[in-house]
């Protein structure tokens, strides 16, 4: 079964994500770069250090999160090529798996900023039309008010913190909901209300909650099990409760959006 309890789940992550990682590679399915990884803790001294360099604060189901999990050994390894031309050459990129507090500094500054300067650029986008939403008010005529509007809003905003990718705890004391969101400029949404259910959709592949679905022509599809589905249901039902300052109007200004709150789009 999977845990309840926060403490408990997380150690349950550890403990089946190192067994799989620690199987032959044509038993575990994993990729080369992961196999024999470990899960690299931090001390309760190490988080309170970085809070402190980077002025944050981390919420305490993120600090649980740091103090059992944080990071691997390693990063992952992405294969690419800057052309398509058959014979690019072809080479390797390595990305964070979770950030390391630690040893990070250049991804983590960058991406504390990443949610500013992501949905500026959208509200300027000419590739689609400039982003901005009503609660904001009406949208100044220059460039240099909308910029000074913007930011005004963005300070009173809860934090995000980064934990992988463009991936950001919402860190606000004063919510009683701080969930784990998804950003891509406006195109931001929720990948799990709790840390918990973040970590089944984002790491999934690592657990043993993904089962195969073959069809009669067939083709296949990888689906959650009952269990891992029924707590992902659970975690993204409608709860008036529910409410994230400022980026809850982006969240919902995307028709994607909506179910993140377990409610339906009305257009």
């Amino acid at each position: 079964m999977i845990p309840e309890n926060l403490t408990e789940f997380l150690y349950w992550v550890k403990e089946n994500t190192e067994t799989l990682w620690s199987e032959d590679l044509e038993t575990s399915g994993c990729e080369e770069w992961v196999h024999g990884a470990k899960w690299v803790p931090l001390t309760d001294q190490q988080i309170d250090e970085v809070e402190r360099k980077y002025s944050i604060q981390f919420t305490p189901e993120h600090r649980e999160f740091l103090r059992i999990l944080h990071t691997i050994d390693r990063k992952e390894k992405y294969e690419y090529t800057e052309s398509f031309e058959d014979d690019a050459e072809v080479l390797i990129r390595e990305d964070p798996f979770f950030y390391n507090w630690l040893t990070d500094d250049d991804e983590i500054k960058a991406k504390l900023n990443w949610p500013f300067e992501e949905v500026l650029r959208d509200i300027f986008s000419e590739a689609n039309s400039p982003f901005w939403c009503k609660s904001w008010g009406q949208r100044p005529e220059t460039k240099e008010e909308v910029i000074k509007v913007f930011t005004d809003l963005y300070k009173k905003a809860p934090k995000l913190i980064p934990i992988t990718s463009h991936r950001f705890v919402v860190s606000d004391m004063n919510l009683k909901h701080r969930p784990i969101l998804s950003v891509w400029g406006t195109d931001t949404i929720i990948y799990g209300w709790t840390i918990r259910t973040y970590l089944l959709n984002e790491i999934r592949y690592y657990l043993d909650i993904v089962k195969r679905i073959d069809y009669e022509d067939g083709e296949f599809d990888f689906r959650l099990t009952d269990e891992a589905l029924e707590i992902h249901e659970k975690d993204f039902q409608y709860d008036e409760s529910k409410v994230i300052p400022f980026w809850q109007d982006i969240i919902l200004s995307y028709n994607t959006g909506w179910s993140g709150f377990g409610m339906k789009s009305p257009f």
